[in-house]
């Protein structure tokens, strides 16, 4: 049983929250690194694991929005791309400036000098803060990325965003993990059945997802960040709102690196939407669609690798074409669309991901919707804005809860593994440098890991075959990271899941090892769950994919 959960579940129960928060998602976990940060007293629960959802599925690219020029939406460009700037500022280990390599097929609506100048606008309004954009001719992109097939190529050019460096998953629950520094009590598989306003409190009635145990929590506000399921939480607690959601799929097929270039390839697909090839380490990362769909529960079709696959054989000159036996694992989510208005049309392929907030002054009750990750430390400041504006005490109001440590800490850090060699450890399979890694996934946590293998050599060693992860890792997602099923450190707290075959991750001989760590007296049970819902996607087609 995993104590720190457990440990957070008993709590729950007792005494009263300023807040509490449901769904840990992005816009949920912000929400409580803010809040905690400030001296708040915040509870947070989600029905699943947290990024379980829609911030575990992402193009993990926090870009400033260079679509929605076309759209005329300048306003909301100027705006993300401030907000991506801001965080690549905070987060220069995580979130890293990348170069976009795109190419203009003949016959498309725009001519490729035209698209160009839209760069060069996008990067005015960046501030100049990337470099700058180029233009391609068919010639130039040939000789600077082969793998593009040029046979149609009308021109190009490059220009700069931002991407994270690892995944999304692992960003968001970085936030969570700073909440709970802080003194956010919170449970992943903790279910929310409804709550009540009762003498200016809110009793909020939940249950465990794994043990199916039921209590209540008590807050003074409530915060619904359920992501997708922001109106079904609304409609459980009789709420109305000035916004819901419509819902947009996209998935992204995940395959063995066919380029050696640490460029997002760009193209536009057959239908004219936006089409990646992007970056992931040792891998290679295709998509997305955009597809619209009814309901949050979404999977991968036939029809979406088909699509993927013809636009990427299409596009690229490969050595052979791309096939189902290539791909290695899928990602499948939606994206929440915010929608003003009850029961409305709206033209969801021009919506942009904009967040909103519709709060309920009377109840102390804030929806938050929409959004996208690159706009996530706004979220978070506005949220505390409008906590704050219900009557909750914040003490240190002014506190910086975001960002990574402060360069003495990394200093520190990288002296110490200077001193023992630790990059000598990296293993074979690794895309980059243990250092650079462990600072960017721990932050300060580091140090006290390297100080876990100086005292044992053995936690210096590779667990799992062809994973980038050490023993010490797995004995610190087992103290620190509440993993509480096997998916969630092999698919949220790692990437392992999207960069190794299923079935060499269950031969793999340490894997037995890593959930004895993981999960003690239950790691066979914990084994034979995450096998069951392994078996389960491949026989239900309907069911969620995430890996």
């Amino acid at each position: 049983m995993n104590s720190l959960r457990q440990s957070n579940i008993d709590k729950l129960p007792s005494g009263t929250y300023d807040v509490l928060i449901i769904g840990g998602g992005i816009n949920g976990a912000v929400s409580a690194a803010s809040l905690a940060a400030k001296g708040v007293k915040v509870a947070l629960i989600d029905k699943g694991d947290f990024a379980g959802f829609t911030s575990s599925n992402s193009s993990n690219l926090a870009w400033g929005g260079i679509k929605y020029l076309e759209s005329h939406e300048y306003g909301l460009v100027n705006k993300l791309c401030k907000s991506r700037n801001h965080l690549m500022r905070s987060y220069p280990s995580t979130v890293k400036e990348i170069r976009f390599f795109t190419s203009i097929q003949r016959g498309f609506r725009f001519p490729p000098f035209f698209v160009f100048l839209g760069t060069i606008l996008y990067w005015i309004m960046g501030r100049f803060f990337t470099r700058m954009p180029g233009y391609l001719t068919p010639g130039n992109i040939k000789s600077h990325e082969p793998v593009v097939n040029t046979q149609n190529v009308a021109g190009g050019f490059e220009y700069s965003d931002s991407y994270l460096h690892d995944n999304d998953a692992r960003f968001v629950f970085n936030f969570i993990r700073s909440s709970m520094s802080y003194g956010c009590i919170a449970a992943n598989y903790v279910e929310l059945k409804g709550s009540e306003r009762v003498d200016g409190i809110w009793i909020n009635k939940a249950k465990d997802g794994i043990t199916g145990e039921e209590f209540e929590i008590r807050s003074k506000t409530f915060i619904n960040a359920a992501g997708p399921f922001v109106d079904d939480v609304n409609d459980v607690n009789l709420q109305k709102t000035d916004h819901h959601h419509v819902f947009s799929k996209g998935i992204h097929l995940i395959v063995d690196k066919i380029t050696d270039s640490n460029k997002v390839l760009t193209f536009f697909a057959d239908d004219g939407r936006l089409f990646f090839v992007i970056p992931m380490g040792p891998k290679t990362c295709i998509g997305t669609t955009d597809t619209q769909v009814e309901k949050p529960q979404s999977s991968v079709t036939e029809e979406d690798r088909k699509f993927v696959l013809d636009n990427v054989n299409k596009l690229l000159d490969l050595k052979a074409p791309l096939t189902n036996a290539d791909i290695i694992a899928e990602r499948c989510g939606v994206r929440p669309l915010a929608i003003e208005g009850k029961g409305g049309k709206a033209d969801w392929v021009q919506l942009s991901r904009k967040h909103a907030i519709d709060k309920d002054v009377d109840n102390k009750y804030l929806s938050i919707f929409g959004g996208k990750l690159t706009d996530c430390i706004n979220v978070g400041d506005e949220v505390a804005d409008l906590i704050e504006s219900f009557g909750i005490n914040m003490p240190y109001k002014n506190h910086r809860w975001y960002g990574e440590p402060d360069d003495s800490v990394k200093r520190e850090f990288l002296h110490r593994a200077e001193l023992m060699h630790f990059d000598d450890l990296t293993p074979a399979s690794s895309s980059e440098k243990l250092t650079q890694r462990f600072w960017r996934r721990y932050g300060r946590n580091a140090i006290n890991m390297l100080e876990s293998i100086r005292e044992n050599p053995r936690m210096g060693e590779l667990l799992i075959e062809n994973s980038e992860y050490l023993r010490v890792e797995i004995e610190h997602a087992a103290k620190r990271e509440m993993v509480t099923k096997l998916e969630d450190f092999l698919r949220r707290r790692s990437k392992i899941s999207l960069v190794v075959r299923t079935e060499d991750i269950l031969s793999a001989p340490g894997l037995r090892e890593a959930c004895e760590i993981l999960f003690g007296d239950e790691a066979d049970e914990k084994l034979q769950e995450y096998i069951d819902t392994l078996e389960h996607r491949r026989i239900d087609p309907h069911s969620k994919a995430s890996a």
